[in-house]
C-alpha cells in the first residue's frame, strides 16, 4: 500500500533480527517512510541487511542511527533494553515516538522511567503477535505481520497524533492492531503465550533426562511433536521474556498448578464427571477460542469483522428447505437443561454465536456439555443449586436474550458474576429487567444509562413480587420467572399483550408448574427441574424471511419444514394472511409441548392493512421483513404500538426507513410504528445494517423486487442468529454473494 507521502521521514530499527528485520523490511516495501536506517550489534546482520535490501542504510552506533529519526523502534532482547535506552537519549529528537516489538511491555515501561526520568506521551510499548521458529536476517519477512495482530499498550496521556501514526504504520504492513493497558498485556501473554512455552520446555527437558528417552522421542506421535514445538525457539529469549514478567509468570503458574492437582486428583479418584467435564469445557474453548477472548482486546472478535451482502435483482423462490433451530428455544434448553437434575438431550439445537455464547457460559460455571454435533447437545444438569462461579466475566457476545435471562437466573446465586456483550448489546438498555430484579432483593450494578456490562452480587435472598409489564416483553417475562425459581414465595408478571411463553412451556417440560390466569404468569420458588428430552422446532423468525419472500417474488413456490407455530410467536403468518399472502398450514403436530406444522408459501398479490396492534408483540422480531413486504404491497400500511423495536439490535424502526430511503422509498415514522405507502419503486443502492442481523437479512429479500443492485453492509452478525443463511438464500433463488465472511 505505498502513499505518495510516506507516513515518516526516517525510521531507526534498532536490531535487526526477525522482528525487526521484517518490520523494516516491510516498512520498506510499503512505502511507509521515506528512509529506514538500521542498526545490529552483529557487524555481518548488519551488513547482510543492507545487502538484502532490508533497510536502506546501516549505521555503526546506535546513536547514529535515532538521530533525525521520527520513529525508533528497539527491536532487542528484553533484558537489553535498558543498556540500549541509554544510548538512545541522547540522540533521540524531541517529537520522535518511541516503539518496541517486545513481548513484556511492564519491564519496557520500567526501563524508560529508569533512564528517561518518566514515560513521555511520545513512548508507545507494542507488540506484534508474529513470529518464527527461524531468526536472523536472513528470515526477515515483509509478509510477516500481514493478518496478524499488533497490540499497542499506550500511556493514559498518550500523543493522539503519534498514536494514529504509529498505528497506521502497522497497519500498511498488513497487521491489526489493537490497544490494552501495559498490565493487561503481560497477563494475557502469560498466560497463552508465556505459560505454554515454559510446559513445552519444561516436558522436553523432563523426558530427556528419562532413561529411555531415545524410544519415548522416537514413538512420539503428531501431537506430542505439535505441543512440545514451541521447545525449539530461543532460550535466550525466553529467558529473558520469564524474567521480566516474573510477577504475571507466577500468578498464572500457580493458577494452572491448582487446576492440574485437581485433574490428578480426578484420575487418582475415578472422578469421571470432573473430567468430562474439564475435557468438554477445554475442547469448546479450543473451538470458539475468540468467544472465550473476545473481552480481551488480545482478540478480534466477530464484531470486528466486515462483512457485506452484495444482491443482484430478481429472483424466484422455490425449494423444500428446512431452517435452523428456534433460537429462543435453544437459549432456554441449555439454560433449563443445566439446572436439571439428570442428562437432557437436545434436538435441533441453533449452532449460532448467540446460542453458542450461552451454551459457553454455563460451561465456564462448571457445567458439562456435549457437543454441538449436527444440532445435538447433551447437557448434564448439575440441579438448581450446582452452578460454580465463573473465572471470569460471562461474554455473551450480541445476545441481548442471554443476557436478560442470565440476570435473572446469577440473581440468586451464591457467587458474584458479570455479564459482558460485544458493542452492539453494550448500548442496550438493561434498566428494564435490573429494577424488577433490585425490588426481588437482586443487588446489580450497570453501566451510565442502565447498559452491560451487569455486575450481579451472589448471596442475596430473594423474594417474590408482583410485576405489571409496562410494556409487552417476552425477555423481561423470562428473567422474572426465573429469577422466581429461587425466590421465596411466589413470583408473577403480568403482561399487557401476549408474548411468546417458551419459558412457560419448557418449565413445564422440566416438570416445574407454571400458573396461568388470564394475562398473568406465576411460579413459587424452592421447586426442581427433572431432566427431559427437547426436539427444537425451526426458527419462526428465520423463516419469516423466506414466507415474505416467497410472498413477494413472482412465480415462487416454497416448502419450510418443521416451523415452530407456537400461538405466541405466528403474529408474521397471520399479518401476512391478512395481506393476502398465500401460506398453507401443512401436517400440524405437537413435539415436546411445542405446536410445529410444514409451511406452503407461493406469491401473491399483497395488500397494505393496518396491522392490529395485538399482533405485534406476536410479530416483534419479524417487523423488519414485514416492511418490506409491506413495501411491495399494493395501499398502505400501518404499524402501530411497536416502541420496542426501537431498543433491539438497533432502532428497527428508524434504521429501516433510513435503508428504504437510500433505495428511493419513503416512509413516514412515528413514534411507535411506522406507515408505508406500497408499490413504490425498490432502486439500487447502498444500506448500512448497523451490525443488526435482522436489517440486513430484510434488504436481501428486498433485492428480489428490486430494479438495481443493493450493497448491505455490517453483516456479520448475521450469523448470530441464523448461521447458512447466505447459502440458503442462494439454494432458494436470492442471487447473494457475501464479502468478507470467513
Amino acid at each position: 500500500m505505498a502513499s505518495s507521502e510516506p507516513l515518516f521521514k526516517r525510521v531507526a530499527v534498532i536490531g535487526l533480527g526477525l522482528i525487526g528485520g521484517s518490520l523494516a523490511c516491510a516498512i520498506r516495501r510499503n512505502g511507509l517512510a521515506g528512509t529506514v536506517v538500521g542498526t545490529d550489534q552483529r557487524d555481518e546482520e548488519l551488513q547482510l541487511g543492507k545487502e538484502l535490501g532490508v533497510i536502506d542504510q546501516s549505521a555503526s552506533s546506535i546513536a547514529e542511527a535515532v538521530q533525525g529519526a521520527d520513529l525508533v523502534v528497539l527491536a532487542v532482547p528484553v533484558r537489553a533494553t535498558r543498556k540500549v535506552l541509554e544510548q538512545v537519549r541522547p540522540a533521540l529528537e524531541l517529537d520522535a515516538i518511541l516503539t518496541d516489538v517486545g513481548s513484556t511491555k511492564s519491564s519496557f515501561v520500567t526501563d524508560v522511567e529508569a533512564v528517561f526520568g518518566s514515560l513521555s506521551p511520545r513512548v508507545i510499548p507494542g507488540h506484534p503477535i508474529a513470529g518464527s521458529e527461524k531468526s536472523g536476517i536472513r528470515a526477515a519477512n515483509p509478509e510477516l505481520f500481514a493478518n496478524h495482530k499488533v497490540i499497542l499498550t499506550p500511556p493514559d496521556d498518550v500523543s493522539q497524533p503519534h498514536l494514529a501514526r504509529l498505528k497506521a504504520l502497522w497497519e500498511g504492513c498488513g497487521a491489526t492492531v489493537l490497544t490494552m493497558s501495559v498490565a493487561y498485556h503481560d497477563e494475557v501473554l502469560a498466560a497463552t503465550s508465556h505459560l505454554p512455552h515454559l510446559i513445552a520446555f519444561s516436558l522436553v527437558d523432563t523426558l530427556a533426562g528419562e532413561d529411555e528417552n531415545m524410544d519415548i522421542f522416537r514413538y512420539a506421535a503428531g501431537g506430542f511433536r505439535d505441543f512440545t514445538r514451541i521447545a525449539a525457539s530461543d532460550p535466550v529469549m525466553w529467558h529473558d521474556i520469564f524474567l521480566s514478567n516474573r510477577d504475571a509468570v507466577l500468578r498464572v503458574i500457580d493458577h494452572f498448578t491448582h487446576d492440574l492437582e485437581q485433574l490428578r486428583t480426578a484420575i487418582a479418584n475415578q472422578d469421571s464427571a470432573t473430567l468430562l467435564r474439564v475435557f468438554s469445557r477445554a475442547k469448546a474453548a479450543r473451538e470458539h477460542f475468540s468467544k472465550m477472548l473476545s473481552g480481551q482486546a488480545y482478540v478480534t472478535n466477530n464484531s470486528e469483522k466486515q462483512v457485506t451482502f452484495r444482491l443482484k435483482p430478481g429472483g424466484a423462490i422455490t425449494g423444500d428447505i428446512r431452517v435452523p433451530g428456534d433460537k429462543s428455544m435453544s437459549h432456554r434448553s441449555i439454560m433449563l437443561g443445566a439446572l436439571a437434575d439428570g442428562v437432557t438431550e437436545v434436538k435441533g439445537f441453533l449452532e449460532g454465536e448467540d446460542s453458542l455464547a450461552t451454551l459457553q457460559a454455563f460451561r465456564d460455571m462448571g457445567v458439562t456439555i456435549e457437543g454441538p454435533d449436527d444440532g445435538f447437545v447433551r447437557i448434564h444438569g448439575v440441579g438448581m443449586h450446582g452452578l460454580q462461579a465463573p473465572r471470569g466475566p460471562l461474554y455473551l457476545g450480541n445476545s441481548g436474550t442471554a443476557m436478560r435471562l442470565f440476570a435473572g437466573l446469577l440473581a440468586a446465586q451464591p457467587f458474584d458474576s458479570e455479564l459482558t456483550g460485544d458493542a452492539s448489546l453494550s448500548g442496550r438498555p438493561m434498566g428494564r429487567v435490573a429494577d424488577p430484579l433490585r425490588a426481588m432483593g437482586a443487588v446489580i450494578d450497570t453501566a451510565e444509562g442502565g447498559r452491560p456490562p451487569l455486575k450481579i452480587r451472589g448471596g442475596q435472598k430473594l423474594s417474590g413480587i408482583h410485576y405489571e409489564m409496562p410494556v409487552a416483553s417476552a425477555q423481561v417475562k423470562s428473567c422474572l420467572l426465573l429469577a422466581g425459581l429461587y425466590a421465596e414465595g411466589s413470583t408473577s408478571v403480568t403482561e399487557p399483550a401476549p408474548t411468546r411463553d417458551h419459558t412457560e412451556r419448557m418449565l413445564a417440560g422440566f416438570g416445574y408448574h407454571v400458573h396461568r390466569d388470564g394475562a398473568t404468569a406465576s411460579v413459587s420458588g424452592g421447586g426442581k427441574l427433572t431432566a427431559t428430552n427437547i426436539d427444537v422446532p425451526a426458527d419462526i423468525s428465520s423463516s419469516a424471511f423466506f414466507l415474505v419472500a416467497a410472498s413477494i417474488a413472482p412465480g415462487s413456490d416454497l416448502v419450510l419444514r418443521h416451523v415452530g407455530m407456537n400461538p405466541t410467536r405466528v403474529g408474521v403468518i397471520n399479518i401476512l394472511n391478512q395481506m393476502g399472502a398465500s401460506i398453507e398450514i401443512l401436517d400440524e403436530r405437537e413435539i415436546g409441548g411445542e405446536p410445529v406444522a410444514d409451511l406452503r408459501v407461493r406469491s401473491a398479490e399483497l395488500q397494505g392493512i393496518d396491522i392490529p396492534e395485538d399482533q405485534v408483540p406476536l410479530a416483534i422480531d419479524e417487523f423488519p421483513v414485514l416492511f418490506i413486504a409491506a413495501t411491495c404491497a399494493k395501499g398502505r400500511t400501518v404499524l402501530r404500538g411497536a416502541e420496542e423495536l426501537r431498543v433491539k439490535e438497533s432502532d428497527r424502526i428508524q434504521v429501516m426507513a433510513d435503508g428504504l430511503a437510500a433505495l428511493g422509498v419513503e416512509t413516514t415514522v412515528t413514534p411507535d410504528g411506522i406507515i408505508i405507502d406500497g408499490g413504490q419503486t425498490i432502486g439500487g443502492g447502498t444500506v448500512n445494517s448497523h451490525g443488526d442481523h435482522r436489517i440486513a437479512m430484510s434488504f436481501a429479500v428486498a433485492s428480489l423486487r428490486a430494479e438495481g443492485e443493493i450493497t448491505v453492509t455490517d453483516c456479520a452478525n448475521v450469523a448470530t442468529s441464523f448461521p447458512g443463511f447466505v447459502e440458503l438464500a442462494q439454494d432458494t433463488g436470492i442471487n447473494i454473494s457475501a464479502e468478507g465472511a470467513e
